[in-house]
């Protein structure tokens, strides 16, 4: 819920740009340190409770990348500003692949697992389409919603379960390496989860107040500001743990954060904040939803040449990224 006293104070400074471009600075770092604070809480937790390194790699560092996508999409739902929320979640997929993945793919060819390639990505699509498939009425309405979300609950259950039988040990190895996390107290884990979402919902009201005002100020709509600003800064968790994966040769820890936390965009975040408030999705034009399904569907069959994607191939995802970029502001 948004707060009285700083929502009429934003309003009151809706004729000065600077401020704008101050509350969604200081709402992007907030939102940024929230969900670094969240995923420590989170892995600790999980740790006590018995999970292993590469389930937690898989749920807890997943879903909590994408905390400030949660956050920011259920603030702009519940202050009427629906478009930021739809534009936010498309506009991070094609983020997470074309810029996330280009960027980690020039560092260092990225290596992609079997089970990355037979299964993750192909629901990452199947997850696409169906995103598609809900919006292409203009709306994504509370029945849509509880779709998605039953699939976030389903997709889970089957990630828990092909985890705990994984056989491939360096795959364990490299989630272990990367964030098997220090023992600490239960009171202690569960202080950082609950300040980390403090700081999230907090850092959240700047942000989409930020980028609401800005929207005004430039005179663009909610939806291209959601696709774009909205879409990169709440990306950030997933660009720095995939970039740092991915300078510790931690291949699969980079590709299964970015195509875990689009599934997880889309069926968790887009199913609860459409069961919370039924959203308007205009805006969004149906090139905006082709560009986020063209990117995932890309991702395998370059994938599946070679087993890796190679500096040239994040070139061209990176190019497309740009020029995407480029039309929407243009737009």
């Amino acid at each position: 819920m948004t707060l009285p006293l700083p929502t009429a104070f934003f309003r009151r400074s809706s004729h000065t740009p600077m401020l704008s471009i101050l509350f969604l600075l200081v709402g992007l770092v907030l939102l940024y340190f929230g969900a670094e604070i969240l995923i420590k809480g989170g892995t600790a937790l999980a740790f006590r409770f018995g999970l292993n390194a590469l389930v937690i790699g898989l749920t807890v560092i997943a879903y909590g990348t994408s905390s400030p996508e949660l956050v920011v999409s259920l603030q702009s739902t519940l202050t009427g500003n629906g478009a930021i929320a739809i534009g936010n979640v498309v506009g991070s997929n094609i983020c997470n692949i074309a810029l996330i993945l280009g960027l980690c793919s020039l560092i260092t060819p990225v290596t992609v697992s079997a089970q990355v390639i037979r299964r993750e990505i192909p629901v990452m699509i199947g997850v696409c389409i169906l995103l598609v498939v809900v919006l292409w009425d203009g709306t994504l309405g509370r029945i849509d919603s509880a779709v998605l979300l039953s699939g976030l609950v389903i997709y889970t259950w089957f990630t828990l379960r092909a985890a705990r039988a994984e056989r491939d040990p360096s795959v364990g190895k490299e989630y272990e390496e990367e964030f098997h996390p220090k023992a600490q107290s239960l009171s202690r884990s569960v202080a950082l989860i609950l300040g980390g979402l403090a700081v999230l919902i907090g850092g959240s009201h700047l942000f989409v107040t930020g980028a609401v005002e800005m929207a005004r100020s430039w005179g663009v709509t909610d939806a291209v500001i959601g696709l774009t600003v909205v879409a990169i800064g709440t990306s950030m968790p997933e660009l720095a743990t995939s970039l740092v994966a991915a300078l510790r040769k931690h291949s699969d820890v980079a590709i299964g954060n970015v195509v875990g936390s689009n599934i997880f965009n889309v069926l968790g975040i887009l199913g609860i904040a459409g069961l919370v408030k039924p959203i308007d999705t205009t805006g969004i034009s149906r090139i905006d939803l082709g560009v986020m399904l063209a990117t995932s569907v890309a991702l395998l069959p370059l994938a599946k040449s070679g087993g890796r994607i190679n500096r040239i191939e994040g070139a061209v995802f990176l190019s497309v990224f740009i020029g995407y970029t480029v039309w929407l502001i243009q737009r």
